[in-house]
Parts: structure tokens; sequence; C-alpha cells
């Protein structure tokens, strides 16, 4: 007869190591891979993330691709897109613009074409998933690609902005620096930070042609930044970055023009810091907005009217490092993730989804000059 000591050890033994596997394995099904595109040589970063406990694991350079600004997905995720903010490409002085297969969470190169010109810091994809739009901050230019099975064509349509403003030192010439599409699909928008404009324009998915559809004109030495349009379909968020303001606004689904309803300061009163406005998130159901700003490094928190998009302030946050770039919400809604590129390193802030409001004690991850997530 058996030892009924070596009995209870054989199954106490199996017990705990069935468990540790369990374990392992509800561990590896938390993960969510995710990609942050630097501004380095590596290019675009992999990191393993967990929800529950708020943890970024490192997982290796998932593209070498230099200088990368922004990455987006296509809507089945199966491709990844991204604008590389070089100098040269393909031998010419144009920023480039690549896509990859994404397969089990690693990037596989797929295809790459030339932007309009240097410095090349945002691409997005229209709704239908068909046109890419690459914007250049330093050129001055932006430029349409068709998309066909994640596959980028060449640039079908270009322009090159002359707008300038007012600020001598970052208003000299144009600056496109962002692309946004209308809840319809119907127009496009290209922020010119130099030119003090948003360009409107009507789209072809098709084709990936653009025509000028008129502009609309920020305050003179604002500087718009991005563009984001709120879920319910008629408010959208002009950030501006050299007066730390945002144009709330309204937009006109007939002719795609955007008109001002208000503008909101971000700067807390009185102050004269050198700081400049970032990104903006929206949550998905629209009940929260949030706004970052450089300089004084923070997210200023609202709360917004479903219907409306009015917003009520909820209070400002410190992002936990030095000049956020890009910040995002992960899947669960529970946390906020900033890049934070001049202390390179992804700050993770626990959020109340109920309240929007988010803590003040961020766990911290390095990160080389982190310039986009990509959940």
């Amino acid at each position: 007869m058996a030892n009924p000591s070596r009995r209870i050890f054989l199954k106490t033994a199996a017990a705990v190591s069935t468990m540790t596997v369990m374990s392992r394995a509800n561990s590896q099904a938390n993960h969510h891979r995710v990609f942050v595109g630097s501004n380095k040589p590596d290019g675009i970063l992999a990191f393993d993330w967990n929800p529950e406990t708020a943890e970024f694991t490192p997982a290796g350079v998932a593209a070498k691709i230099a200088n990368v600004d922004w990455i987006t997905y296509s809507a089945d995720r199966r491709h990844l897109f991204a604008a590389s903010e070089v100098d040269n490409f393909n031998g010419k002085p144009t920023g480039e613009v690549a896509s990859f297969v994404v397969e089990n969470g690693v990037l596989k190169p797929h295809s790459s074409q030339n932007s309009a010109s240097k410095g090349t810091c945002h691409i997005a994809l229209d709704h239908t998933g068909r046109t890419l739009i690459s914007a250049d901050y330093s050129g001055g230019s932006a430029a349409s690609f068709k998309v066909s099975d994640g596959k980028l064509s060449k640039a079908v349509w270009q322009e090159h902005y002359t707008e300038h403003g007012p600020n001598a030192e970052r208003q000299e010439a144009a600056h496109a620096h962002f692309a946004s599409y209308s809840p319809d699909n119907r127009f496009a928008y290209i922020d010119d930070l130099g030119g003090d404009c948003i360009h409107i324009y009507s789209l072809d998915p098709a084709t990936a042609q653009l025509k000028a559809a008129g502009k609309y004109s920020a305050q003179p030495g604002a500087g718009p930044r991005t563009l984001h349009f709120h879920p319910n379909g008629t408010t959208a968020y002009s950030m501006n970055e050299l007066t730390s303001t945002v144009d709330v606004l309204t937009w006109n689904k007939s002719n795609g023009s955007l008109a001002l309803v208000t503008r909101i300061r971000l700067l807390p009163k009185n102050s004269h810091a050198k700081s400049t406005g970032c990104d903006t998130v929206i949550t998905k159901d629209g009940r929260n907005v949030y706004f970052a700003n450089r300089g004084d490094d923070f997210i200023f928190s609202f709360t917004a009217n479903a219907q409306t998009g009015a917003l009520t302030p909820i209070g400002r946050t410190p992002t936990g490092g030095k000049t956020p770039r890009n910040f995002v919400l992960d899947p669960t809604g529970r946390w906020m993730v900033v890049a934070n590129q001049d202390s390179d390193q992804l700050a993770v802030f626990p959020r109340d989804p109920q309240t929007g409001e988010l803590t003040d004690e961020p766990k911290t991850y390095a990160c080389p000059a982190p310039m986009c997530i990509l959940f």
C-alpha cells in the first residue's frame, strides 16, 4: 500500500501545477498586443498589455522603420499603416508612408510609398478603408493614396500649402499636421498649423481623389493641430497648439463646413507659461473629452453633453512625464495611457468610467520617444 503522505503530496503537487498552468493561461489570455510608434531608428515597438494589472511588458521591435510619428489600423486590424518623418525616402526629399500585414501580433512589411514632402507626421484612413491621407509638417503638404488589400498606391493627389501666420517662429510657412474625415465620410480635413486654417475637401473614396470645398479659419496665431469629431455627429473639437485653446465647432453635413461655437482656454487663468496644446481623446459614448497640453504637461478632463457636445470641466491631471505627444484609452476604458515623448516613457492612469476622472498617480514604463499608441 502506498504511503498516505506521498499520495497527499502528489495530489497537492498536481493541483498546484494545474493552478499554475491555468494562471499562466489566464494571464496570457489577458494580454493584449500594443504597438507604439517611436521617433527613433527602430520605429515601431511592441508591448503586451495586461488590463487587469495595468502593466506593459516589452515585446521587442515590431518593425524597423525610422522616426515613426503615427500608426493606425485598418478596420479589420489585418493591416497597420505608419507615417515615417524622414527627410529622404527612395532617393527623394519626402517622408515615407508604409503598410504592414498583422499576423499574431507580428508586423510584416506590405507596401511603402513616398509622401508629398518632408516631415510626414500624420496619416488617417477613411471610414471605407480605401483612402489614406498623409500630412507633412515641415514640407507643408498633404497627399492621398488608394488602399487595396492593405497595399498603398503611389500618391494620387497632392497639395502644397502656401499660407503662413503671425507667429514668426512657428508659422513662417505652412505646416500640415493632421488629417481627418467627416462622420459620413463625404469630406476630408487637413489641419494647417502654419496657416491658421483647416482645409476642407470633398472625398471620393473609390479613387482617393480630393476636391477643395472651403476652409475653416482659426484665430490668427492659434495654430490648429488636430480635429476630432464627437459621436453626436455634429460637434468637432479643434486643438490649437500655439495658444493652448480648443475651438468647439459645429459641423455642417450639407457642405462639410465648420463654424465656431465657443473657444476653451486650457491653461490656468493668468498663466503665461510657454505651453502648447497637443491631442484630444473622446470616449466612445461621448460622455467625456480629454485634451493634453505640453510644457505644463497636463491632461484637462471634461464631461460632454451627449447631444450638443458642450463641455464642463472636471480638472487637470499631470501627465506623469514630459511632453505628452499622444494619449489613448485602453479598450476597457479603465486606463488612460500617455506617450510622454521627452521623458521616454508611457504613463498609465486609472480612470473612473462613471465620472471620467483620472487619478494623479500613474504607473510608468520605459519607452524611447513614444509618439503614438495603438491598442
